[in-house]
Parts: C-alpha cells; sequence; structure tokens
C-alpha cells in the first residue's frame, strides 16, 4: 500500500533532505581538503561524492524556491 503524503508532508521531507545533503556535501568537502596532502585518489573521491552531494542540494533547492539565487557553496578543490 502507498502512503499518501499532504504538500506539507512532502515540502518538510525536501527540506530535511536538503539539509542533510548540505551535511553531507561539507563533510566530503573538508575530507578532500584534509586528503589532499596525504592521499590524493581518496582527496578525489572525496570532492566527487562532495560535487555529487552539492547537485542534490541544488536541485532540492530549486524545488523550495524556484528560480531563486542559487545555492552558494564554497566549493570543492579539483585534485589531479
Amino acid at each position: 500500500m502507498t502512503d499518501v503524503v499532504d504538500a506539507d508532508e512532502l515540502l518538510r521531507r525536501i527540506r530535511r533532505g536538503r539539509e542533510r545533503a548540505a551535511e553531507e556535501e561539507r563533510a566530503w568537502r573538508e575530507r578532500a581538503r584534509s586528503l589532499t596532502a596525504t592521499d590524493p585518489e581518496g582527496a578525489r573521491e572525496a570532492a566527487d561524492r562532495a560535487r555529487a552531494f552539492e547537485a542534490v542540494l541544488r536541485v532540492l533547492e530549486e524545488i523550495v524556491r524556484p528560480g531563486g539565487d542559487p545555492v552558494r557553496t564554497e566549493g570543492v578543490k579539483q585534485v589531479t
């Protein structure tokens, strides 16, 4: 059986998802920074994950605030 979710509950869930994506992005970005000198491959993987969460965050932000200013993040330094 499928649960029926009203608009307010859906918006709450999207906002929780957005908050979680922001937390994960920050955590992976920090991990990428901390690994840059000692583990370049690990830093690249962490940077990729940070970018993935950034994309999720941007999509959820567009759902919550259509046409609003884009989410501003510090970004992740690309490690090559």
